[in-house]
């Protein structure tokens, strides 16, 4: 019997972490039909879904939705279970928001490969109003009476899913925190064939990222203008940079937003990459580690399943190849700490290591794996009914 199958997206307006995942999932499954909340991808954005039509929500005829479309979030709940999915048999979900709310029937299996559950209504709900400006005053309640009610529809809809996809471990814990619901972990693609090994390095740090607060690049530029010995090299660009710009000092270099090639090559020659943010997983360190560049991290989140840590001097030949560094506070005095340590032990890190250790995390395996376990979920399902 052939299968009708839909993918359902949380919204389509760039070629980000989620979106190289839904790319993944469309190379396995060409067939499904594709539904997300909003599409305002261009039309020359459109090859990482196969430049197929996409079924799209109300949120999209809303004014600026174009722009504001995350405005709408109060709204998103009733959006997504308005898509009429009553024809498919399998249903998979890629969902960091709501797209796991979606309606589905005792005859047909609903997998969600889920990024998080929704980050602004759970455990970060304070920071995220913090730094909305919606933690005082009027607006506030509303915010947190709105962000009260998503919490309850998206536990509800937890019962709606038949199989969860973790992106990590640290994600499977959220996921059961949140959920009560046990998942399988995949970790997400990374492009590592784009980010080939280069063993001879230069005297010079780098870190990449967009500059939102959680990513704590203000932590990393103030560290290093207390090294005016090294050398940090900064790429990206957000509503921090002005913030984190007033912190560097002049051994820090503040390129701004880069394309992939500038970023690549900055990759590739540096000494090692910083990385202060506690990610759900982070594609970056993997994409520095397959350039053979070594990894300095916070140790918390998806950083600790992706960066094989140097161990002490004494234990290092019982451990696996190292590819990096942790720090466990995210000071100043920690980045310190860490680089200091990097720079005496640091040659202990190969490159080839750092390589193969990213290559763990190829698009082929996630394809395989992905699609392993949906077969073997439909096979299952198939059975008991």
């Amino acid at each position: 019997m052939k299968r009708r199958i839909a993918i359902v997206h949380d919204w389509l307006v760039t070629y980000a972490g989620a979106e190289r995942v839904l790319e993944q999932m469309l190379r396995c499954y060409p067939e499904a039909d594709l539904f997300s909340l909003v599409d305002f991808l261009p039309d020359q954005g459109r090859g990482f879904i196969l430049n197929k039509p996409v079924t799209t929500s109300f949120v999209q005829r809303l004014p600026f939705a174009r722009k504001k479309y995350r405005a709408y979030l109060p709204f998103m709940p009733l959006a997504v279970e308005q898509f009429d999915l009553s024809g498919y048999d399998l249903v998979i979900s890629s969902s960091h928001a709501v797209a796991k709310g979606v309606l589905t029937g005792p005859g047909q299996l609903h997998l969600c490969m889920c990024y998080s559950p929704i980050r602004y209504a759970w455990d970060l709900q304070h920071q995220y109003l913090r730094e909305s400006g919606l933690d005082l005053g009027l607006k506030g309640w509303v915010a947190k009476l709105i962000l009260h009610y998503i919490r309850l529809w998206d536990t509800r809809t937890a019962n709606g899913v038949d199989g969860f996809i973790a992106i990590s471990g640290y994600i499977a814990q959220r996921i059961h925190k949140v959920y009560r619901r046990d998942s399988t972990v995949l970790h997400p693609p990374v492009d590592v064939a784009n980010f080939p090994l280069h063993t001879e390095k230069e005297d010079y740090y780098v870190t990449a990222s967009r500059m939102v607060p959680y990513k704590r690049m203000d932590l990393i530029v103030e560290a290093f203008s207390a090294m005016p010995d090294k050398r940090l090299v900064v790429i990206g660009d957000g509503p921090d940079f002005a913030k984190v710009r007033a912190k560097a000092g002049p051994n820090v270099e503040l390129l701004g937003f880069a394309h992939a090639d500038v970023l690549r090559d900055h990759l590739q020659r540096a000494r090692a990459f910083l990385f202060a943010a506690e990610e759900d997983f982070g594609i970056a360190p993997v994409e520095a580690q397959a350039c053979g560049t070594p990894v300095i991290a916070y140790g918390r989140g998806g950083v600790l399943e992706t960066v094989v840590p140097l161990p002490s001097a004494e234990n290092i030949e019982s451990f696996p190849a190292p590819t990096g560094i942790f720090f466990y506070e995210q000071s100043v005095a920690a980045v310190i700490a860490a680089v200091e340590r990097f720079e005496e032990e640091g040659d202990a890190i190969e490159p080839q290591a750092c390589r193969e250790n990213a290559l763990r995390f190829s698009p082929e395996r996630f394809r395989a794996e992905f699609m392993a376990f949906v077969e073997q979920e439909w096979t299952a399902f198939r059975e008991d009914q």
